[in-house]
């Protein structure tokens, strides 16, 4: 019996804790939620600004973890990044705008290939998180990045032309209506890396709040991570 897609639903996934240490000792904590049978790919979800309230549930995290392994055959990997508190637990350290998060990234990066052997790994940044991945995602082994409604806050110049060297695609999802950078502007800062695939999205803002927004967001990932344009279903 198929159910409408709520922003409460829970569909079927193996859910798993963990904790790991980064190389300068910091104690992450996370989850993976992978789908009862084979994975299609993978997300690596780098969250919001923790100091605005940003972690590993918040909500298009959250609401990937709870859909699509079921829906997509998608595992999503999350975590809280250093100093960074959700339902799940506290990360250790302290928040450092980004400069000692390279080792949760890179830490994370690694977890997915030598520990859990994840295949067709995609790193996803929201907010903060796409400043993250886009000046420490760096592992040969992804597959490129997704970033979600992008400030450009603390990447250079520098960081983005590091990206015109590096084959991998990226792909952002602009909000019509960012509070930080709209689509126009979006398409200006990020000319010095032609390949970057800009996605304007109407009537979105920069949280993504509402199920339309969810929805195309959910589906914008997974038609990148299986290769396969799709529209999620609103019933399951």
């Amino acid at each position: 019996m198929t159910q409408t897609v709520r922003p409460s639903s829970v569909f079927e996934a193996v859910r798993t804790p963990f904790h790991l240490l980064t190389e300068d000792g910091i104690d992450l904590i996370g989850e993976v939620a992978a789908p009862i049978g084979a994975s299609k790919g993978a997300i690596l979800c780098l969250h919001p600004l923790p100091t605005a309230g940003g972690m590993m549930d918040s909500h298009v995290y959250k609401k990937a973890a709870n859909r699509l392994p079921a829906m997509a055959g998608i595992t999503v990997v999350r975590f809280n990044t250093r100093g960074t508190t959700s339902e799940a637990g506290s990360s250790t350290g302290e928040f450092d705008n980004g400069n000692s998060e390279r080792f949760d990234v890179e830490a994370m990066l690694r977890y997915c290939f030598d520990n859990l052997e994840l295949e067709n790994v995609w790193v996803t940044g929201w907010s903060f998180g796409t400043d993250l991945a886009l000046q420490h995602a760096k592992d040969p082994r992804h597959k490129g990045l997704i970033l979600l409604s992008p400030p450009l806050r603390t990447t250079t110049n520098d960081q983005l032309e590091y990206w015109n060297t590096d084959p991998r695609p990226i792909t952002a999802l602009v909000p019509e209506l960012d509070d930080y950078l709209q689509p126009e502007a979006a398409r200006e800062r990020f000319a010095i890396v032609p390949k970057l695939k800009i996605i304007a999205v109407d009537e979105a803002k920069h949280l993504w709040l509402g199920e339309p927004s969810v929805h195309r967001v959910l589906s914008e990932i997974t038609s990148i991570v299986t290769g396969e344009p799709t529209s999620l279903p609103l019933e399951f």
